[in-house]
């Protein structure tokens, strides 16, 4: 079983001196760079080198610069996704996002995590557990989501958030860690219209 096939399955695998994963890791840096070099207004070339990046997308989808991920073929993003500026996604292993998903700028998605013994560490050795975000999550400024976390659908979570732990759908989460607040309601539809 090689490296990449390891990462996939949850297990240990050699991210750091691994030729093939250097290589996929490369590639994807110099899209990455690429892209983050392209006009803001050049839309069309934009567009086109995500598609060659990420390895699902639709055609209603707008990251701002910059934007990383460490291969971009474990990402897929749902309709209408929005990732503001500063998205970051160590996607070691798969990184889904629904439809409707808003991310706040600085945002961090990381699958990729090392082993507490230090000889495992130091070998170059991590893990990396799938992210999911369910549909029409959106999620706050500076929010830091860690391996293996499932945010459900209809969810949002409060800037400044590190998510180490699954959250439900239909509900405000916030903190460190992050928490289930309340569930969203039906007065939430009119917090922000005046009469």
């Amino acid at each position: 079983m090689n490296e990449k096939e390891k990462a996939s399955k949850g297990m240990l695998y050699d991210a750091n001196y691994d030729a093939s994963l250097i290589a996929d890791r490369n590639e994807a840096k110099d899209i990455c760079y690429d892209y983050n070099q392209l006009r803001p207004t050049n839309m069309p070339e934009r567009k086109a080198l995500i598609k060659k990046l990420i390895g699902k997308t639709s055609d209603s989808f707008l990251i701002e610069q910059p934007f990383w991920c460490d291969y971009g073929y474990n990402i897929e993003i749902g309709d209408n996704f929005y990732a503001n500026h500063h998205c970051t996604i160590l996607d070691g292993a798969k990184v889904t996002f629904g439809n409707n998903v808003f991310i706040a700028p600085n945002c961090g998605f990381y699958t990729a995590g090392h082993p507490l013994d230090v000889e495992q560490r130091n070998q170059g050795l991590e893990y990396a557990y799938p992210i999911t975000v369910g549909d029409n999550v959106w999620i706050g400024g500076n929010v830091v989501v860690l391996p293996g976390v499932t945010i459900g659908e209809n969810t949002v979570i409060g800037a400044g958030s590190v998510v180490n732990r699954d959250i439900p759908a239909g509900v405000i989460a916030a903190g460190n860690p992050c928490r289930v607040i309340r569930a969203i309601t039906e007065e939430d539809k009119k917090k922000y219209w005046r009469d």
